[in-house]
């Protein structure tokens, strides 16, 4: 038989499990929804053995599919959540939960660790502190010292997952490099942990794991998870790396220069460069590790960006709901600049650069806007979020070209976005049909580090389907220079309201 490569991928709303053929090609896939456990408001986690027992029911659902025998399983590769961070004991068992990205406890923490030393953070680490590991860490040590005390190291929930199949312990136990850049206490450039940084904040060196490469194959799968996934023993389980890292992997950013719109529940923009630059004037592009080693991938992203366009639809479009086509009509319609009318997405607070405290917006609503206005409004309020990003990318980066971008995701869907988006950015936006980028990206990472594959960019960029390209309109793209500044003056004149709330508003 032809061996198989099964990628996983342990998302916020599930775990997703798919199996490919030698060549990368899709042959079965399966889901499994998470247990997202939230009490009150700012407060979600998740249990270590959910996560543990959702990656072998996922498996075994896919090994139940006629003529697929365990034994023909070559390697797995996992990605998971990215900005969380749960604790292990020193035989590798959970000490903590897995303390989510949404979970936003850690905040006073992360205001701690940017007065004292925010800059450095980012020139080390090369991103912001906010609801990420660092803060996260700090909240455990000082809020649950006994659960700190305990722990033997700090982990990402793959590199948990991946522990527990292969028997790993804290010894054992890994940190990929693409989560570097969300930790507020490595040395990014180097790959490796910073003593200054991890001084200053009163972290103890020995609770971080060693760093390693995606590819690296960090065990085998072991008895026990044998038996309750239906896999044999033994198959080669690589390290695996964040979700978004995976998803940009899958999606072909392999070269210098290339620009990725991953359209979804967030609006995140990517790109991708050879050098590490800091971005610590600005402090809005954070410089994500790629797995290839040697390659970073600056990015921002607006929170729930792409929640925003559904919000719209599902709350003011009317009774019943509009569709998506009827609204990307109407918005189709309406001149650029939308007659004069902005909308603040940042319904979650601005997460590039930070700002918590500020909330979405309408401003300059008139008797003549229509469903149609404010729903173009919301369209290319992330365009211009998005040119922002590129001012900054380019100024970071003057010798490199960022020429044209793609588009994946849902979003991807909408014409007239796509439009907006070339429109405000001046460049060619090219939508691609993918499968699930991340899940190809785990197995492609697996199958290149076993020695499956000699190349693995091939595979990925066969998958890559060319769908439809979009020019920019040069007189639109005029026109939205002077509505892009205006969005950037609009968010930074609200920004005081909400950090010195009115009566009524509270912040965050």
């Amino acid at each position: 038989m032809k061996p198989y490569v099964i990628g996983m991928d342990i998302g916020t709303q599930g775990t997703k499990a798919a199996l490919f053929d030698e060549e990368m090609k899709l042959i079965a896939t399966a889901f499994e929804a998470s247990k997202l456990i939230s009490p009150k408001p700012g407060t979600v986690w998740q249990e270590p053995d959910d996560l543990y027992k959702s990656c072998a029911s996922t498996i075994r659902e896919l090994l139940e599919k006629p003529g697929i025998a365990a034994k023909d399983v070559a390697a797995i590769g996992v990605d998971g959540q990215m900005a969380g961070i749960m604790g292990i004991d020193e035989n590798g068992k959970a000490s903590t939960y897995y303390d989510s990205w949404l979970d936003t406890r850690c905040g006073k923490y992360a205001e701690e660790m940017r007065f004292r030393a925010g800059k450095r953070i980012i020139a080390l680490s090369g991103g912001p502190a906010s609801y990420v590991h660092g803060p996260k860490i700090l909240w455990w040590k000082n809020e649950h010292p006994e659960a700190y005390e305990k722990t033997a190291r700090f982990v990402m929930p793959q590199a948990y997952v991946v522990g527990r199949m292969t028997g790993l312990s804290a010894a054992e136990a890994y940190f990929d490099y693409t989560h570097l850049h969300f930790s507020c206490l490595a040395d990014n450039a180097r790959k490796c942990w910073s003593d200054e940084l991890l001084e200053t904040f009163d972290i103890d060196k020995a609770k971080m794991p060693r760093i390693v490469s995606p590819f690296e194959v960090a065990g085998r799968v072991m008895k026990d998870f044998a038996a309750i996934s239906g896999l044999a023993e033994g198959i080669p389980v690589v390290a695996g790396c964040g979700d978004t890292a995976a998803s940009t992997f899958g999606s072909g950013m392999f070269e210098r220069g290339q620009v990725l719109d991953c359209a979804g529940t967030a609006s995140v923009l990517c790109s991708v460069v050879d050098s590490f630059v800091p971005d610590t004037e600005h402090e809005t592009l954070t410089m994500m590790r790629s797995p290839i080693d040697g390659l970073f991938l600056p990015l921002a992203y607006i929170n729930g960006g792409g929640m925003c366009i559904r919000w719209f639809r599902d709350t003011l479009s009317g009774k019943p709901a509009a569709g998506y086509n009827e609204l990307n009509s109407e918005a189709e319609s309406v001149e650029p600049g939308s007659e004069g009318l902005f909308f603040i997405p940042h319904f979650s607070g601005r997460a590039m650069p930070v700002n918590i405290n500020l909330k979405g917006a309408w401003l300059g609503l008139d008797f003549k806007h229509t469903r149609g206005h404010m729903y173009r409004a919301v369209l290319e309020s992330i365009a211009y979020e998005y040119r922002y990003y590129l001012s900054v990318l380019r100024s970071l980066y003057p010798n490199d070209e960022f020429g044209s971008m793609a588009v994946i995701g849902g979003g991807a869907k909408s014409a007239v976005f796509n439009q907006i988006k070339a429109d405000v950015l001046g460049m060619n936006v090219t939508v691609f049909e993918t499968g699930d980028t991340a899940l190809l990206g785990s197995a492609v990472i697996a199958a290149y580090g076993v020695g499956m594959l000699s190349d693995y960019r091939q595979p990925i960029r066969m998958v890559m389907k060319k769908r439809a390209e979009f020019a920019p309109d040069a007189v639109k793209h005029s026109a939205y220079r002077a509505y892009a500044d205006n969005y950037l003056r609009a968010v930074d004149q609200l920004m005081p309201f909400y950090d010195e709330p009115a009566p009524g508003i509270s912040p965050r």
